[in-house]
């Protein structure tokens, strides 16, 4: 009786071990801001520019940062709803379907006031070539 309630106790202990760790592990690899680039191309008759095609998500409750692009991104809120801060406007929550400009060089921070959907945005910039996609600003 002793024998099976110790291997039971143990078992248990080594249970919520094993828990605890996989749930660090899970929450360690989801990135806040994930960017994919479908596609990366020169644009004829448009020197000097890369277009880009880019899946951008956002995990619930986070936020890119503040940032700016080297160029113009549209971007289609393909699902959840994101709020952009633009440096001296007021923020704007945009939902799902709603259409997004941005101007070069415009910082910005963008929000997933959500805390279980994701973000997810198809966005088409049109970047100077040899610019970092991404600078973050202070």
């Amino acid at each position: 009786m002793k024998r099976r309630l110790l291997m039971l106790s143990v078992s248990l202990v080594v249970g919520i071990v094993l828990g605890m760790i996989g749930y660090q592990a899970l929450n360690a690899q989801q990135q806040a801001v994930k960017r994919t680039v479908l596609l990366k191309t020169d644009l004829e008759g448009i020197e000097n520019k890369d277009g880009n095609l880019v899946i951008v998500e956002i995990a619930p409750g986070a936020e890119s940062g503040k940032h700016y692009h080297p160029g113009h991104e549209i971007a289609y809120i393909q699902e959840g709803s994101a709020t952009v801060e633009i440096e001296g406007k007021k923020p704007v929550t945009y939902k799902r379907g709603a259409v997004v400009h941005l101007t070069p060089k415009q910082a910005h921070n963008v929000k997933n006031n959500s805390k279980t959907i994701p973000v997810k945005a198809l966005v088409f910039a049109l970047y100077e070539k040899g610019q970092p996609e991404v600078t973050p600003v202070k």
